[in-house]
């Protein structure tokens, strides 16, 4: 099964940044989003991504405003800015689990009902959640498209990716807009269909289209008080020229499978590192500025390839 072929962008691919569904939702909440959290995040990519004035692309009616306003003759003064070359995925958060759960479509069976009608209403939510997110980015200037991966034709075969079509992904990004990806329900070809989580969806990209770096934004909390130390020895499903340096007291460090797949990153000689979103460390690492040597001051996780 074919899962994808290396797409050349004509500008190389400058980062990748998983927003941790509940960083950006309301976790105890039902389809609820943390709108505080989400616009300091937007506003954090926004800044780690470009410069200059904002323009406000999210053209759609706001419950706030009797009609849709929008400036044409502003924004046509103004000059085209150029934007970094990202990708976005985000996680479902408080949207898309209930119903997955509650009709066990994770588990594959679409020749019954209730999975069937859980795989549709999973991806009602999702969907949503995206096209929330979507305009969030478009409100501060951000050329945000989205692209769910059902619809982009990622299947699995036994829960793992079996094909993808990441040309769409380093086409939208050689026309100058940042797609936006989510966690989905898709087709699975040994039980009928899955979950495909956003972590995978970012380590497949990412073996495409070789990022400089991959930025985890995650709901975590962390002593402000903390050092820097190395863990030694790494979880045992980890190679040892896999480096994880971890501030003390951030929770990160225990979530082996996000750390896990993070890893796997790592193997590729793309640096990857894990931050409490919506803070002054998290837009460090947007910008780029961890990489190489840590500052002693930042907070997060940091897992790099070390060649012997």
């Amino acid at each position: 099964m074919e899962k994808g072929t290396a797409t050349p962008l004509t500008k190389p691919l400058r980062c990748i940044v998983k927003l941790g569904g509940a960083a950006i939702t309301c976790k105890n909440e039902l389809e609820k989003i943390n709108e505080e959290n989400l616009r300091a995040v937007s506003i954090h990519l926004r800044e780690a991504m470009m410069s200059g004035e904002i323009v406000d692309m999210d053209w759609s009616k706001r419950p706030e405003k009797a009609d849709v306003s929008v400036d044409v003759d502003g924004i046509s003064d103004q000059i085209t800015l150029e934007s970094s070359n990202f990708v976005v995925v985000h996680g479902a958060g408080s949207f898309g689990h209930f119903q997955a759960s509650k009709s066990g479509a994770h588990k594959g069976g679409l020749d019954q009902s209730l999975v069937k009608a859980g795989f549709v209403a999973t991806r009602i939510s999702v969907t949503s959640l995206n096209l929330e997110i979507v305009r969030a980015l478009a409100r501060e200037g951000i050329p945000s498209v989205g692209i769910s991966p059902f619809s982009g034709g990622w299947t699995t075969f036994q829960r793992n990716v079996a094909s993808a079509d990441v040309t769409t992904v380093a086409k939208t990004i050689d026309s100058g807009f940042i797609p936006v990806l989510h966690g989905d329900a898709v087709l699975d070809h040994s039980q009928g269909c899955t979950i495909l989580s956003g972590d995978v969806i970012i380590r497949h990209i990412a073996e495409i289209l070789k990022p400089k770096y991959v930025v985890f934004l995650l709901l975590t909390a962390v002593d402000e008080e903390g050092s820097w130390r190395v863990v030694n020895p790494a979880p045992k499903s980890m190679n040892e020229q896999v480096e994880i340096t971890v501030a003390a007291h951030d929770t990160t460090g225990g979530m082996v499978t996000k750390i896990s797949e993070a890893a796997a990153i790592a193997k590729l000689g793309i640096d990857v590192y894990i931050v409490k979103a919506a803070t002054d460390h998290s837009l460090k690492a947007l910008k780029g500025e961890v990489k190489g040597k840590i500052p002693d001051d930042w907070m997060g996780t940091a897992i790099r390839f070390m060649r012997k």
